[in-house]
């Protein structure tokens, strides 16, 4: 299994200009992220499952940029229609990294539903993602995410990660997030030369 903070690393170096959001990988990516202008933490968090239709449209809003999504397999699971609206789309500017720890972490390791036989990435590629890719290895997916990002999307990427199981309440959980919604939109919109309405 990948530890999270070392794939994010691996996935930095490469990043460029693109927009991320940093989903269930956020409170590793503040720590890496050398753009924070072009974070869009989602906050406050929007329901289960939000994470990659909010990335999906921002690919489908700034289409010559690309957009890179962390989302998590109990997220996907709460809602796999989005794999097909994604796939019929075909947004190029889009990566959909899926962060697959095996279990619910965020509110005490509860099993995610047949965890340990879904193919995420064969889901993707059934529906119609350009192309999809699947690790367990660090080095394997550091050498890949290069040649990953390289290519036109919509691009889907399973990688099998250590759980970081969170049993501490999430009212009363460390906040990883520094920068209010507005501090967020105001800073996006200023990196992508954006006028602000008025």
């Amino acid at each position: 299994m990948i530890e999270v903070p070392e794939m994010l690393a691996a996935f930095q170096r490469c990043r460029n200009d693109a927009i991320v959001v940093p989903g269930q990988a956020g409170r590793h990516w503040t720590a890496v992220s050398t753009r924070p202008e072009l974070d869009v933490p989602l906050i406050p968090y929007p329901a289960m499952g939000g994470g990659a239709s909010f990335a999906f449209g921002l690919a489908l809003a700034q289409p010559r940029r690309k957009v890179v999504v962390f989302d998590s397999e109990g997220a996907l699971v709460m809602y796999l229609g989005i794999l097909a609206t994604i796939a019929e789309q075909q947004p190029p500017n889009f990566y959909h990294f899926l962060l697959d720890n095996e279990c619910y972490a965020t509110t005490g390791g509860q099993p995610v539903p047949n965890a340990k036989s879904t193919r995420y990435d064969a889901l993707a590629r059934d529906v119609g993602y350009a192309s999809t890719f699947a690790f367990d290895r660090l080095e394997t997916f550091a050498n890949s995410v290069e040649h990953i990002l390289s290519k036109p999307g919509p691009a889907f990427v399973a990688l099998k990660v250590r759980p970081e199981v969170q049993n501490v309440p999430v009212a009363e959980r460390k906040r990883w997030a520094t920068r209010t919604r507005e501090q967020v939109r105001d800073d996006l919109q200023q990196a992508l030369g954006v006028a602000r309405a008025r």
